[in-house]
């Protein structure tokens, strides 16, 4: 039985042993439904402790099992946010190792296909560096014979035009060695160019290696943030519905009393759906049953005085 349906039956059978004793009171002395009076409310007393001792227990039992069970709850929350936040940080880390191995393969793909390149660029400098070469000792070889030739032959007048034919093949294998090095030099250039941007993507790689560390560092904690804020809210969300389970059995049990006030008074032309007022009525009706239990007290202690000094 809970605490607002007891008081109601407690002052319902209080009241109408009120009112049958009234009945049947009426051919007996004021002495006797004196004592009348005093043995009701002794039984409503007693009635009433023994009630709330009941209830004290009950309730320090629930609140010890509510707190056993918010202790159980946070200890399993503390388990769970330590667990989600192992496996993301495994996560993270696979993640970001991945991540990295598949930059520098592709890296090294890339590299691989440019060295390769400047391989077969080389190899062809030098299969015409080697041809020039072998042309230039093939005239070399053939001196002495051009400058028979030149005896027998009506093309070379002069050995000077054989020279000046020599000095324009010597300036032609200069002009291509000059350009075979400068190849080289641009080649080199080139690849002193391919070193520094290499170098430098791969700071701009570590850099936004960082970066994406410093913002997964800052997710993972708005998340763990999140968690923190929607457990409140639920924790607060339970705690209002609960107070207004507690306020509806609290209007529920005033509206009942208040019945049972109106019943007493028999004001059948009463009602109110204000819990105040209610609430007020029934504290003006409780006040007036004290002033009423204590003048029937006055009245015993001054019957008895008058009964101790007859006795005298």
């Amino acid at each position: 039985m809970s605490m607002d349906s007891f008081y109601t039956h407690l002052f319902n059978r209080y009241f109408s042993r009120k009112s049958e004793t009234e009945r049947d009171d009426d051919h007996l002395s004021p002495a006797t439904r004196l004592l009348e009076k005093r043995r009701e409310l002794s039984e409503v007393e007693q009635a009433l402790a023994e009630k709330k001792e009941e209830f004290l227990i009950k309730m320090e039992s629930i609140q010890q099992r509510r707190e056993e069970l918010e202790k159980k709850e946070f200890q399993l929350k503390e388990s769970l946010l330590k667990f989600d936040k192992f496996l993301k940080e495994n996560d993270s880390k696979r993640a970001r190792a991945v991540k990295k191995a598949n930059d520098e393969r592709d890296l090294k793909r890339v590299k691989d296909i440019e060295i390769s390149k400047v391989r077969a660029e080389t190899g062809v400098f030098a299969s015409q560096k080697q041809k020039l070469h072998d042309r230039l000792e093939k005239h070399a070889m053939f001196h002495k014979y051009l400058e028979k030739i030149l005896e027998s032959a009506g093309e070379f007048h002069e050995i000077r035009e054989v020279i000046g034919r020599y000095d324009t093949l010597v300036s032609t294998q200069k002009d291509l060695i000059e350009k075979s090095h400068a190849d080289q030099d641009l080649i080199e250039d080139q690849k002193q160019k391919f070193s520094r941007f290499l170098e430098k993507k791969r700071y701009e790689i570590l850099g936004f290696n960082n970066k994406l560390s410093g913002l997964q560092t800052r997710l993972d904690k708005a998340q763990i943030e999140s968690e923190k804020w929607e457990s409140l809210f639920t924790h607060i969300k339970n705690t209002a519905a609960k107070r207004t389970l507690l306020l509806g059995r609290i209007k529920m049990a005033s509206y009942n009393l208040y019945q049972v006030v109106n019943r007493q008074e028999k004001d059948t032309s009463a009602h109110s759906e204000d819990t105040a007022e209610q609430l007020q009525k029934i504290q003006i009706f409780i006040q007036d049953l004290s002033q009423i239990t204590s003048d029937i007290k006055k009245s015993e202690h001054a019957g008895t005085s008058d009964t101790g000094g007859a006795s005298s």
